[in-house]
């Protein structure tokens, strides 16, 4: 039986007193309970609603967070190829003396994968094999197997090939940005800038290092932390490069030679203006074989014998000993003979000639005669102190590793052929750094590739002023007084000395293969520039002969340079409008 509870009996009472229904009052006063329990349901309902809705807000917004978060930064390699030591991240640009750009540095995208994020292997691989044709399928699934779980795949990847990779929709998959050293004017300084590559690094970041050439030699000044943003500024001249280059590799067609240098130095302080090898390579794309003959660099480091340009140095010291003066007759009347070799001019002479015309006309018999009354030790010394003896001390590798080739013995005959450039042998920049150290006062200089170099003192002087100006007189009157005026250029006073040396073989010297070198200075009356343009095997095949010596090869060239660059370097370069006389 179910109770039903009793309404409370002072309520009836109250309510029959007032004429209403006693039941009608029990059901309104339910009905009131029920609204109000069901108003704090509801009220108690919508605070829940409202807690959990902020919850998932937070919920959602923190979410939102990490993924905009992870969108912005780049994936972090994992420790099998991270570097716990620092990292070098910057390099200094390399500028020319006017503030051209050499080498600098760009943001590029290096390529790695993550295997345990790699869902198709098989299909990656051949993806990321058809959008790069050095990668093969093979090699890169051997790359995805191995232990680890991060693998560098590219260094650096093109914008072009990011996307393509990026459109394969495969996981597993990260771009880092990283630093790459990039040369704008390219093959033109391969030589010269040497060229750099990545070395230890993270997957975001790595250090560059130079490889060789001036990159390599000043390394640690280019990735010093406190001087990146200084960039560093060479002597080269942008311009005069470009000419002098143009000019040797117009050359080389020209004469069918195999090979070609150059070197434009300032005679007063020893800076390189202008350096050029040919063949040469692109910094960008250096070859990966070190005994590739591109690397090779003629100007600096190939060592050649350079003929009768040695006779200037000969004719000087003669001079600055009070052996002989520019109007002293020599005789060459006859050839000299000393242990079985026979010494005699190209052109025969038979009389006797003024010192001044032994070097216009490049006798071996009178140069050889002079040798024979300064004696060994002194031309050796000589020619010593001009730095012929010894690597050049240049901010290249290359050129610290080219040491001259000198006699073994110094006797009479080796002093005699010596004296004519003949049975020693050395480089271009060798040639170069002499023959200012000659011309300008007497006064030694030091090749260098950095500009603001100081200028030589008293305490380098190794000719002096007097026998140096004689000099510049007798090589204006060389270039002007024989078969060297296709050397001279109108407006400049160009002087000079040619030397055409065969090529040492086997067991001798080749009779139809030589090098062909001329070095010029200008202006001769006191010469800011000393320009030298070696021919490897040139021949001129525009007459009834064929033509094989300087004066017919590497002096032309010279004078077509020295017209294209003088104007460059400006008045510097000009000649004063007065002619010396020889003496």
């Amino acid at each position: 039986m179910i109770r039903v509870p009793l309404r409370p009996l002072a309520r009836v009472i109250s309510a029959r007193s007032q004429g209403l229904d006693p039941d009608m009052e029990e059901a309104e006063r339910r009905a009131a309970a029920h609204r109000a329990r069901q108003a704090e349901e509801r009220r108690r309902a919508e605070w829940r609603l409202r807690l959990l809705g902020f919850a998932f807000l937070v919920a959602f917004g923190t979410v939102c967070g990490k993924m905009a978060i992870l969108a912005a930064t780049d994936p972090v390699a994992g420790r099998n190829i991270a570097w716990e030591g620092d990292l070098r991240m910057h390099r200094a640009d390399i500028v020319d003396r006017n503030g051209a750009g050499l080498a600098t540095n760009i943001t590029t995208t290096a390529l790695s994968v993550e295997a345990r994020h790699m869902v198709d292997k098989d299909a990656l691989a051949e993806g990321l094999a058809g959008i790069f044709p050095d990668l093969e399928v093979a090699e890169l699934r051997t790359l995805f197997d191995k232990p680890g779980n991060n693998q560098a795949v590219k260094p650096q990847i093109s914008p072009e090939q990011r996307q393509a990779v990026h459109e394969l929709g495969q996981p597993g998959v990260f771009f880092g940005k990283r630093e790459t050293r990039v040369y704008p004017n390219g093959q033109r300084r391969g030589h010269v800038l040497g060229g750099a590559r990545f070395d230890r690094g993270t997957w975001r970041a790595a250090e560059i290092i130079g490889v060789a050439g001036l990159e390599f030699m000043l390394d640690d000044r280019l990735g010093e932390p406190s001087r990146v943003e200084e960039p560093l500024r060479l002597s080269i001249d942008l311009r005069a490069q470009n000419a002098l280059r143009s000019v040797l590799d117009e050359a080389i067609d020209r004469y069918d030679a195999k090979g070609a240098a150059g070197v434009l130095m300032d005679a007063r302080t020893g800076e390189v203006v202008s350096l050029v090898s040919l063949p040469d390579f692109d910094p960008n794309l250096r070859p990966n074989e070190p005994e590739d003959p591109l690397l090779f660099s003629r100007a600096a480091q190939g060592v050649y014998e350079l003929g009768s340009t040695y006779k200037a140095f000969t004719v000087a010291l003669a001079m600055e000993r009070g052996l002989a003066e520019p109007a002293t007759m020599i005789d060459i009347r006859e050839p000299l003979s000393s242990s079985g070799i026979t010494i005699k001019d190209y052109r025969y002479h038979g009389t006797e000639l003024r010192l001044a015309d032994v070097l216009v006309k490049s006798s071996n018999i009178g140069t050889a005669r002079l040798s024979m009354e300064i004696g060994p030790d002194p031309l050796r010394a000589f020619l010593g102190s001009l730095g012929l003896f010894d690597a050049t001390p240049i901010e290249l590798p290359e050129a610290r590793s080219a040491h001259p080739l000198l006699p073994r013995k110094w006797g009479p005959t080796e002093t005699m052929t010596v004296s004519y450039g003949h049975g020693i042998a050395a480089s271009p920049l060798h040639l170069a750094a002499a023959y200012a150290s000659v011309t300008n006062g007497g006064l030694r200089v030091t090749p260098t590739l950095l500009a603001g170099a100081a200028a030589p003192t008293e305490a380098d002087r190794v000719l002096s002023a007097a026998t140096s100006a004689k000099l510049r007189r007798m090589l204006r009157a060389t270039v002007l007084g024989s078969d060297l005026r296709l050397a001279d250029v109108p407006g400049y006073s160009v002087g000079g000395k040619t030397g055409t040396a065969d090529k040492p073989t086997v067991g001798g010297y080749a009779e139809d293969r030589v090098i062909a070198t001329f070095a010029a200075i200008f202006p001769s009356t006191n010469p800011k520039y000393v320009l030298v343009v070696t021919l490897d095997e040139p021949e001129d095949r525009s007459g009834r002969i064929v033509r094989r010596t300087a004066g017919w090869t590497a002096a032309p060239v010279a004078g077509h340079a020295i017209r294209r660059i003088a104007p460059i370097l400006g008045p510097d370069g000009q000649r004063s409008g007065r002619v010396e006389p020889v003496g």
